[in-house]
């Protein structure tokens, strides 16, 4: 993933996380509960490996590609993790989400993305 993929993907992402994606975002927090279906559509656009990492909260999902560690949503947490990148895969970051949250984030993560390489 080039600088710029990763700038684009990023700003996607907060302009697409909502209520819709996770019944955890708050407006204080939008990454809040956000990691199983953000590792599923970043895995979608960029390939790679769907890592996790246990917390106290339970596990926690992001991807690895290209040997280069991945979270877009390290921010809903106040503590530093400590990444233990435990293999994990699509089926186990599916169960900590559903088919609309997941339907709903890939479109308007490709959306955004449309709008941003038509400029």
């Amino acid at each position: 993933m080039t600088t710029d993929q990763f700038n684009t993907i990023t700003d996607a992402l907060l302009q697409s996380w909502s209520l819709r994606s996770s019944s955890k975002w708050t407006k204080d927090n939008p990454a809040m509960g956000q990691c199983g279906v953000t590792a599923l559509v970043v895995n979608d656009l960029f390939g790679g490996d769907i890592m996790k990492t246990k917390l106290p909260g339970g596990w926690h999902f992001y991807n690895v590609s290209g040997g280069k560690r991945y979270d877009f949503t390290a921010s809903q947490f106040n503590e530093d993790i400590i990444y233990t990148d435990t293999p994990s895969n699509r089926e186990e970051a599916y169960a900590d989400t559903n088919e609309g949250q997941y339907r709903y984030l890939k479109q308007e993560v490709l959306l955004y993305i449309d709008k941003q390489t038509s400029l």
